[in-house]
């Protein structure tokens, strides 16, 4: 629909300039002078118009798309040759045979007109040729771009059902009661992640998306587990957009990471949204021997939401990763827009 338009506008703005051009005499002369513009009578003024119409679009359409490379350039100047020829001799013409009184004092606007519109023709075609050209490559790097987040999106489900199911099979070895509530919620979690997680969604839906993951894994640990959350959401930001899926891998992360040591584990979630600036924070202790064990089949989490904040969030978004001692932090600044 914008191309039409577009096309619609540009045909318009030809259509408006050349009126402005070929009606030009008729504006600022009189009858009684012939319209004369100098020398040229305001018809001729008119008709050579006509033919300066022909040069430009004959030029920048036909010649130059058409010939202008390099194995076409020779018939390209050639032509070029042929039709500045011709105008200047329809245009002699004209003059000798309709204004044969002007023709001594016109003589001098025959070629010098022509070639003026030739020029302006061709850097026309040169800018919309780097126009289509610019156009092109935004096009491709879009579509580039949206590949690449749709691959980064499909990566995100099995990586999220892995580690979810990870969890229900604890619970089925502890012969837990909770069982039965987890895979409801594990169905519901699904459900969002074939439904919602393929487009923009708005934060209410992330964030209950993250609290029922964070239910899940408190069924899961108990109270082996201190978990704090701690998440701050205002009626008037719950309708901000965001990319699904967006939050959890840190929150995985420090599941996967910050569990399974002798000492009681923690980790602690904070969201809050002052003024459509979203702060997410997420630490947890870790044990560098352990992890190591861990890191034998390392995931994508990190590196996927990495690459996601860089695609879709340029200029909005820092994320800081530390570690420092035995506690690993990710601070996530993101700008959110209505």
């Amino acid at each position: 629909m914008k191309i039409v338009k577009y096309r619609y506008f540009n045909v318009l703005l030809h259509a408006l300039i050349w009126s402005i051009v070929l009606s030009f005499p008729y504006f600022i002369s009189s009858a009684g002078n012939q319209y004369k513009i100098g020398p040229l009578p305001g018809f001729y003024f008119t008709l050579s118009g006509i033919i300066h119409m022909i040069i430009f679009y004959g030029n920048a359409f036909l010649l130059y798309p058409k010939l202008f490379n390099r194995t076409y350039w020779f018939l390209y100047m050639i032509s070029v040759i042929v039709l500045i020829i011709f105008s200047f001799w329809v245009k002699f013409y004209l003059l000798e045979r309709w204004f044969p009184d002007d023709l001594q004092g016109a003589r001098s606007h025959i070629l010098f007109p022509s070639l003026l519109v030739f020029i302006v023709s061709t850097f026309y075609s040169i800018a919309v040729d780097r126009m289509r050209a610019e156009k092109l490559q935004q096009e491709n790097k879009t579509m580039q771009l949206g590949m690449e987040l749709r691959f980064l999106r499909s990566q995100i489900s099995p990586h999220f059902l892995f580690n979810v199911l990870t969890s229900l099979v604890s619970l089925a070895r502890k012969k837990s009661d909770h069982l039965e509530t987890s895979l409801l919620m594990l169905s519901r979690l699904m459900r969002y992640m074939l439904y919602d997680a393929a487009k923009k969604i708005s934060l209410q839906q992330e964030v209950e998306y993250l609290e029922s993951y964070i239910a899940l894994q408190q069924l899961r640990f108990g109270r082996d587990v201190n978990i704090i959350s701690n998440i701050e959401l205002l009626p008037e930001e719950k309708n901000f957009p965001i990319e699904p899926m967006l939050l959890i891998p840190f929150v995985e992360n420090a599941f996967k990471h910050g569990t399974g040591y002798e000492d009681r584990p923690e980790i602690d979630i904070n969201l809050t949204v002052k003024q459509g600036v979203l702060v997410f924070q997420v630490k947890n202790k870790f044990d560098w021997e352990t992890d190591t064990s861990k890191d034998e089949s390392p995931g994508i989490g990190l590196s996927n939401v990495r690459s996601r904040l860089t695609l879709l969030y340029p200029g909005r978004h820092n994320l800081v990763i530390q570690t420092n001692n035995s506690l690993f932090s990710i601070h996530l600044t993101l700008k959110l827009l209505l």
